[in-house]
């Protein structure tokens, strides 16, 4: 096991279990104590979690903000899930815009097809595009760190001056009253204007999503056409969706 895929199985299952000893962490991968305390300091730095005594507990989020680097290695498999589905919207010549995000990065990487045209504010997402020889824009903006997302006036006015057939978009949290809402406003004035800008809106989010509300709410259900998700909404919500004309699919059991 290399050492970036054992640090991100150290986060999972930090993650899953709310906290595990190094004792745990070192039987359960088979490498010594030293190794994974090493580890846990590492990504103590990157702040994908926390250090405790003797052992390890999930990051503490700044609201309900998670870092990139610990986003990134939850809910993986349902993630993969949700962007292969979402995948299936492309269509040939397209203008898609692809929101910051763990699980817009999946979508990203689910499509297999390269003749549309990619729009982006998070630069990680535009090189995965370019790489596959998807011709790709980059908004600019201000660099937020801890989302890896492009922000505030130039990011805006490169989404004011341009229209998108397809919009992925992501959300930290989505309630049937609420709506879609974000812990940040910088983030939640950009979501806002990919929404008005776009043709088409889908919305890719796993069910640790449902029912959540953030500090900043960006988007009414009704804005959204397509959900994408890996579980089936509770009865209000899925109330409140079908009252919003929204479809849903994706795996859903």
């Amino acid at each position: 096991m290399l050492p970036a895929e054992r640090k991100r199985t150290i986060v999972e299952l930090v993650t899953e279990r709310d906290g595990c000893s190094v004792s745990e962490l070192a039987a359960e991968l088979e490498f010594s104590k030293a190794t994974i305390r090493r580890d846990l300091r590492d990504l103590e730095a990157e702040g994908r979690i926390e250090r405790s005594h003797g052992g390890a507990v999930p990051a503490t989020s700044v609201g309900t903000e998670r870092p990139y680097g610990q986003r990134e290695v939850e809910q993986l498999a349902e993630k993969q899930a949700i962007a292969d589905r979402a995948a299936e919207e492309v269509r040939e010549g397209q203008v898609v815009f692809f929101d910051a995000g763990s699980t817009t990065m999946e979508v990203a990487r689910a499509i297999t097809d390269t003749d549309y045209v990619a729009a982006t504010n998070m630069p990680e997402l535009a090189t995965e595009l370019a790489d596959r020889d998807v011709k790709t824009k980059l908004t600019g903006g201000s660099f937020r760190p801890r989302t890896r997302a492009l922000v505030g006036p130039t990011a805006e006015r490169f989404i004011e001056r341009t229209n998108f057939d397809l919009l992925f978009l992501g959300t930290n949290a989505l309630d049937g009253v609420a709506g879609l809402s974000t812990p940040n406003e910088g983030e939640a004035s950009i979501k806002e204007l990919m929404v008005e800008q776009a043709s088409r809106v889908v919305l890719v989010a796993d069910a640790t999503k449902f029912g959540e509300r953030s500090f900043m709410t960006f988007a009414d259900l009704s804005a959204v056409d397509l959900l994408v998700t890996d579980a089936r909404p509770s009865e209000s919500l899925s109330a409140a969706l079908e009252e919003a004309d929204v479809t849903v699919a994706g795996v859903i059991p």
